[in-house]
């Protein structure tokens, strides 16, 4: 769900490399194309074998997010949730032909209002949000929590028997496994605050994800007043690692920034995330990489505006995000692939 950093991002004139949409010092990228044109488009996944991505969109006629699925070039683009009330975070269930995503359709077939900012910068975490499974055919919805509170940010472990997701039903927010068919849900963090946006390493093993700990009682009493009203603040959040069952959970990040949308490289030695530790505005997001060490940070994107959710190919060879270069309106998010080059050495 976490595009709405997006919205209030002011542009900037980017140096282009010559006839392409890099920046000059975008060095670990090449081939960049755009799949989609127009619009919001955000938080798109490769499937298992590469072939497909599920992404979220605002454009057209919609009124809010709904989701996505096209081939690995853009082509053949199709909705599959059910066009109805606000969506967020579609995900492939590695080996089989269902995807998962988190909907407030079952409460409201309209959208559910936009989060009120007279409260600052804040997200939006409905209540209504529930998560589901449904066929890539578009048959046989099946609703997998349901629970009061915000169930969602749900992706999917490599073998596609667990989910990990987000709620707030324990009056936090807090990481939550389940299994692929809604079964056995247990809670993985106990930390006060907000903890979410979570990824399994490709062996499953390792989870990492981004988390907001209040530092003081002011704090985490904002945070309790924001939650009641269905909302969180996500100007200061870090990234933490821990093994599939929640345990040796430990800080990866320690900048004060918004870091978010992590992802492991296909070895599990390192993640690429989006992050606006650059910029004293606080609108400028890119991409960096990190050893799961907390070593060799390296910034991978350059282009002034927003590039956020990336995720590296299950071949290592591509990466996939989410930028605003190239946009013709304040409010144009678009997806884009390129090669990457990554090695120990770089």
């Amino acid at each position: 769900m976490f595009k709405k950093f997006i919205i209030t991002i002011i542009y900037a004139l980017p140096i282009f490399a010559s006839d392409s949409l890099l920046n000059v010092n975008e060095k670990y990228l090449s081939n960049l194309k755009q799949l989609t044109f127009g619009g919001l488009n955000a938080e798109a996944y490769y499937s298992q074998n590469g072939n497909q991505i599920i992404y979220q969109a605002t454009k057209g006629n919609l009124k809010c997010d709904q989701i996505f699925i096209m081939d690995y070039d853009g082509k053949n683009e199709f909705l599959i949730s059910t066009g109805k009330g606000r969506t967020t975070c579609g995900y492939f269930i590695p080996g089989t032909d269902r995807i998962v995503f988190s909907s407030t359709h079952f409460a409201s077939d309209d959208c559910l209002p936009d989060a009120d900012r007279s409260q600052g910068y804040v997200w939006a975490v409905f209540d209504e949000y529930d998560i589901y499974s449904i066929k890539t055919d578009g048959t046989d919805l099946q609703r997998l929590t349901s629970t009061i509170g915000y169930d969602a940010e749900c992706t999917v472990s490599p073998n596609g028997k667990k989910i990990i997701f987000t709620s707030a039903r324990d009056q936090d927010l807090e990481l939550y496994e389940m299994n692929i068919d809604g079964t056995n849900q247990k809670r993985l963090t106990f930390t006060k605050g907000y903890d979410g946006g979570a990824f399994y390493s490709s062996d499953g093993k390792q989870i990492i994800y981004r988390a907001h700990h209040p530092s003081n009682i002011e704090d985490q009493k904002l945070g309790e007043e924001l939650l009641k009203k269905e909302l969180v603040k996500p100007s200061k959040m870090e990234l933490f690692l821990m093994k599939n069952d929640g345990s040796n959970n430990r800080q990866l990040t320690f900048n004060g920034a918004a870091n978010f949308a992590p992802f492991f490289t296909p070895d599990g030695k390192r993640v690429i995330f989006s992050s606006n530790v650059n910029d004293t505005t606080g609108y400028n997001f890119d991409l960096f990489i990190i050893d799961t060490t907390g070593n060799n940070l390296k910034q991978i994107t350059f282009t002034n505006g927003f590039d956020g959710f990336p995720m590296i190919s299950p071949d290592g060879k591509k990466i996939i995000f989410a930028s605003s270069r190239g946009a013709k309106s304040r409010r144009e998010i678009n997806i884009f692939t390129a090669d990457i080059k990554l090695n120990s050495k770089n």
